[in-house]
C-alpha cells in the first residue's frame, strides 16, 4: 500500500509537470503569435491558457514535488540536485504569478507587449525540461546540511492526501474562476513543520540515551560494602 501510494504521487508530480512545460511552450507560440501580427487575439488566448490551464497544472507539480521531498528520505537540503529543482520552482512561480501574467494581462487589453515575453516563457519550458532531468539523473554529492541519520518516510496515507489536495485545489479554482492553492499551501508549510519538529524531538531522545552515566550513579551501583 505505502509503495502503491508513492508511485502515485510520483506519477500525479511528472504528469503535472510535463503538462505545465506543454502549456509553456503553448503559451510561447501564442505571445509570438500576437507579437508578429499584432492581433490582441494571441495575447487573449495567451491569458486564458495561462489563467485557466497552466497555473493550476504549475501549482500542483510544485505541490506534489515539495511533498514528495517532505514524505521521502530525499529531504528539501540534503541533496544539491533536490534543492536546485526546489530553488528553480519557487523562482518560476514567483516569476510567473508577478511578472508573466501581468505582462499578459496587459497584452490581453493593448495588444501589444515587450519581446521579452517570449523569451521568458521559452525559459520556463526550458527550465522545467532540466528539473525533469536532475530528477532522473540525480546528479552531484551530497549538501553540506545532509546528515548520515535516513530520514523516515511518510504514512500512505499523507501520500493519499498529496495525491488528493491538488485535485481537490484545481477543482476548487475551477469553481472560483480563479487558481486559488491554499490547500496546497497549508499541508505542505503544516507537514514540513511537523516532521522538522518530529525529527528535532527523535535526535533529542537518541542523543538522550546514549549519555553516560554520572559520577552519582555509578558510586551507587559500585560494588563495596553495604
Amino acid at each position: 500500500m505505502a509503495k502503491r501510494a508513492k508511485n502515485l504521487l510520483v506519477w500525479l508530480h511528472g504528469l503535472t509537470s510535463v503538462g505545465w512545460m506543454s502549456q509553456a511552450l503553448a503559451l510561447f507560440v501564442l505571445v509570438v503569435y500576437g507579437l508578429k501580427t499584432g492581433d490582441a487575439a494571441g495575447f487573449r488566448m495567451a491569458q486564458v491558457l495561462d489563467h485557466r490551464l497552466l497555473a493550476m497544472l504549475a501549482n500542483a507539480s510544485a505541490f506534489t514535488g515539495m511533498m514528495l521531498s517532505a514524505l521521502t528520505p530525499w529531504g528539501y537540503f540534503r541533496h544539491w540536485w533536490v534543492l536546485a529543482k526546489f530553488v528553480i520552482t519557487v523562482v518560476q512561480l514567483y516569476l510567473g504569478i508577478f511578472l508573466l501574467s501581468g505582462n499578459l494581462n496587459a497584452a490581453a487589453s493593448t495588444g501589444g507587449t515587450s519581446p521579452a515575453m517570449p523569451v521568458g516563457t521559452a525559459l520556463m519550458a526550458s527550465a522545467i525540461a532540466f528539473q525533469l532531468w536532475l530528477s532522473v539523473a540525480k546528479p552531484w554529492k551530497r549538501t553540506p546540511w545532509s546528515t548520515a541519520k535516513k530520514l523516515p518516510t511518510g504514512s500512505p496515507t499523507m501520500f493519499l492526501v498529496a495525491v488528493a489536495v491538488p485535485i481537490a485545489d484545481c477543482a476548487i479554482g475551477t469553481w472560483l474562476g480563479n487558481p486559488m492553492p491554499a490547500l496546497s499551501l497549508l499541508v505542505v508549510i503544516g507537514y514540513s513543520v511537523r516532521r522538522a519538529a518530529t525529527a528535532r524531538s527523535r535526535s533529542s531522545a537518541g542523543s538522550g540515551r546514549g549519555t553516560p552515566a554520572g559520577p552519582a550513579r555509578r558510586a551507587a551501583t559500585a560494588p563495596g560494602p553495604r
